[in-house]
């Protein structure tokens, strides 16, 4: 087993994340199966995609400072488009694409900004082509429809409640380091210039502080059991691993995005797959819904216990950007 250190984190949130991709936000389970098998490895979205619901969905922004889907606006209100539809196999969603800017970002300045962070946001999402994804969530439509009516940036978020929000904290940490003074605090003002909810943020500082004692060398399950009772308790995950991950993420808990259910089906199975970082992945890929959003703090945890094997690293698009973004340090 590797040592891990503060990067692998965010490695792992990107892999689980780019695994998800194509079965994303599939509640059809049967559908998944038939479409795609068992995702065990990065593939490539497929069209049509079973479960879409971009067909209910329309964006008309109100003017240049609002449009954030360009050339992608013209899929909205179609049946069967799948929301990653011109992604490639290991590459990963809008959310996360915009981790690896915050964490380049943070790098080259070598603290965080929220305001240059905030500008370079804004710069990204008006560019066209920068992300070439088809779905952008419901927080980035709430905070572009903000700025177009002329708010200032830092209060353009909403009280978003999905899972989404924890999105870049894996980015953040591993930018920072685990000895950065607030980091915590700066982790929370980040989370909050989005998804200011007392949920969302309550779940990122409980997602930042399982990351850093893990990260120290504390066991992953023993840590998950300490900081994060009141999502789930230790007995509550003990009973739920003698049934399946279907029966526990579905059944007992939402697969759905929103965060109430949404992180503590992240924490189980992080905590059920202690210790086998492909195994955890894959389960979370598999039993669909949110399985992108939730598999980032599935894929983080993972990796914050024992590293990101070397067959993920391989075929993860992004990852020669990380590698070069710390190399050129």
């Amino acid at each position: 087993m590797m040592t891990p250190n503060s990067l692998d984190p965010f490695l792992g949130a990107l892999v689980a994340d780019a695994l998800a991709m194509p079965v994303h936000w599939y509640y059809d389970r049967m559908a998944l199966r038939r479409e795609y098998g068992r995702v065990d490895r990065f593939l490539a979205p497929k069209s049509p995609h079973a479960d879409s619901i971009l067909w209910r969905a329309s964006y008309t922004p109100l003017n240049d400072r609002g449009d954030i889907l360009h050339d992608q606006a013209q899929y909205w209100g179609r049946r069967g488009v799948h929301y990653h539809q011109f992604l490639a196999a290991g590459e990963n969603t809008l959310n996360l694409q915009l981790a690896v800017e915050l964490f380049e970002q943070v790098k080259a300045r070598g603290a965080y900004d929220a305001e240059a962070w905030l500008a370079h946001y804004i710069d990204f999402m008006l560019t066209p082509g920068r992300h070439r994804d088809t779905y952008v969530e419901e927080y980035h439509r709430a905070f572009f429809a903000n700025y177009a009516r002329g708010k200032k940036p830092a209060k353009c978020g909403i009280a978003d409640v999905h899972i989404g929000g924890l999105a870049q904290v894996p980015a953040l940490v591993a930018a920072l380091g685990l000895e950065t003074p607030a980091l915590r605090e700066t982790v929370r003002a980040h989370v909050a210039l989005t998804h200011d909810t007392p949920e969302v943020l309550a779940a990122a500082d409980v997602f930042t502080r399982v990351l850093v004692r893990t990260l120290a060398g504390e066991s992953l399950r023993t840590v998950i059991e300490a900081e994060a009772a009141e999502w789930v308790s230790a007995g509550r995950m003990s009973a739920w691993a003698l049934e399946s991950d279907e029966q526990v993420v579905g059944g007992r808990l939402s697969p759905a995005c929103y965060i109430k259910d949404a992180f503590p089906a992240a924490l189980y199975l992080a905590w059920k797959y202690a210790g086998d970082f492909e195994a955890g992945i894959i389960a979370n890929t598999n039993v669909g819904g949110d399985n992108c959003h939730r598999g980032v703090v599935v894929g983080a945890l993972l990796a914050a216990a024992q590293g990101v094997p070397e067959r993920w690293r391989t075929g993860l698009l992004a990852h020669a950007r990380i590698v070069g973004t710390v190399t050129a340090e």
